[in-house]
């Protein structure tokens, strides 16, 4: 029998060391390395047998896409590429209570309806406790399986036998455990043990496999990062518990596009789906306020439509305050930055508050000139357009750059109504032509300097 070998794991990024020690090297994070008992890989018992040949192929081969299973709710198979490819692995992953759970019941129903075999593990809850979700959602009547259960070897004996499940969901994968490796539930050893066992399963079973995943307090996946680097698909769900709209996002799709996004709104019978999530989140939009500004987003391949606030206060001694909800705190703080430098509108001794509303998280470039507009409306106290849009990337000298799909952006904008857009302006060699929608008429931005002189009062500007 090999002999046991003591080591030490970081839980937080997986990273093996030969003794205890406080901080983690390798992720910086304090008191994360926990033992972790592996057995020693026992030496060649005589000559090794040699490897077999690897055959190699050209690209010119002919492949058909992938067969896809639609769940039912339309956002989910957005975000997913379609639907649930057969032999496909899916990572969800999102904080505690913001509705993962909630989201997958609601799916399995769906897809069980449809005649297919749907098995539903829980490692977290009893089988009453899903009863209950699964009656206040009402989906009770769906013909789900299910378990409850945490023994890994247990979960795929049981699954070997089901030839013809289209769908098994483990909830959640920190909470399994294989009793091959002596360490507690939800170690990196756990984790990345169990997943590649239920990974090869899906794979050879031909069923597809979602994953629950907790997250740590900085929002990442909890557990070792190749279990990203496994899976197929990787989807993150966003949201503020204390909000009724959740964000469904697609890190990592091999089936389909990256960054898409679905949205739902929570209510008392579970999640809803939102089709026109730029209607609901500018639906209290008020246009004659100062320090706010629409952008023209995109999430994915779908357009979203967001009011950007800013609020400012003075703060005459100390450090001002920079209070960021929905965007990146560094690209503010460079936003602030070029404003003073190249337009000259100083906001040192002010505090920012900076709100994206509706409770999604904008992480494109192009946000930067409605950012700027918000700003420069709020530092003169005069509102932006109620019928106008904005969309541009601002550098550091001032130039407003071109962002990507232009034409959707401002098909989403004259959808909604508005009668504007102010954009960066087009070069006089390379760009092709844009078509705006009828009745919109469209403003090109060079400088941040000439975004800024629409807002300032006739004094400031002389």
């Amino acid at each position: 029998m090999a002999k046991p070998v003591a080591r030490f794991v970081c839980q937080s990024c997986g990273a093996v060391t030969p003794k205890w020690i406080g901080r983690c090297e390798t992720c910086g994070e304090w008191n994360t390395i926990e033992e972790d008992t592996a057995a020693a890989r026992p030496g060649p018992a005589g000559k090794a047998s040699p490897g077999k040949r690897v055959a190699f192929v050209g690209l010119d081969g002919k492949a058909e896409p992938p067969p896809r299973a639609p769940t039912g709710i339309a956002e989910l198979d957005r975000v997913l590429g379609g639907g649930l490819v057969p032999a496909s692995v899916v990572l969800v992953g999102g904080d505690p209570g913001i509705g993962k759970s909630t989201l997958l019941l609601q799916a399995a129903a769906q897809l069980a309806r449809t005649g297919r075999r749907v098995l539903y593990v829980s490692g977290e809850e009893s089988i009453e406790q899903v009863r209950l979700r699964a009656r206040r959602l009402g989906v009770a009547d769906t013909a789900i399986e299910l378990a409850a259960a945490i023994n890994v070897r247990d979960i795929v004996a049981t699954l070997e036998q089901a030839k013809d499940a289209a769908l098994v969901v483990i909830d959640s994968i920190q909470t399994m455990w294989l009793d091959a490796i002596d360490s507690a539930p939800g170690t990196v050893s756990q984790v990345r043990a169990c997943s590649f066992e239920l990974i090869r399963l899906a794979k050879a079973g031909n069923f597809a496999l979602v994953l629950v995943g907790h997250v740590t307090k900085d929002g990442a996946l909890a557990g070792p990062r190749v279990l990203e680097h496994m899976v197929d698909a990787v989807l993150y769900f966003e949201g503020d518990r204390g909000h009724q709209f959740r964000i469904l996002r697609a890190v990592k799709n091999r089936f389909g596009a990256t960054d898409e996004i679905g949205v739902f709104e929570m209510t008392e019978r579970g999640l809803a789906e939102v089709p026109n999530p730029s209607a609901l989140f500018l639906a209290e939009r008020r246009g004659n306020i100062a320090g706010s500004a629409v952008f023209a987003g995109l999430e994915g391949t779908r357009p979203v439509l967001v009011e950007v606030q800013v609020l400012l206060a003075p703060n005459p001694g100390g450090s001002p305050r920079r209070s960021v909800i929905g965007w990146d705190s560094g690209r503010l703080s460079m936003l602030l930055a070029v404003l003073e430098t190249r337009a000259g509108v100083r906001l040192n001794t002010m505090d920012v508050y900076l709100n994206i509303a509706g409770g999604l998280r904008v992480s494109e470039p192009a946000a930067d000139m409605a950012v700027a507009a918000a700003l420069a409306s709020a530092a003169f106290d005069t509102p932006t357009s109620p019928g106008m849009v904005y969309f541009g990337e601002v550098g550091l000298s001032g130039e407003i750059r071109q962002v990507a799909q232009a034409e959707a952006r401002l098909k989403e904008a004259a959808k909604l109504g508005f009668d504007s857009a102010a954009l960066p302006r087009r070069l006089a060699h390379g760009n092709r032509k844009l078509a705006p929608p009828d009745g919109l008429r469209l403003e090109e931005i060079g400088h941040i300097a000439d975004l800024v002189a629409r807002f300032a009062p006739e004094t400031a500007k002389g």
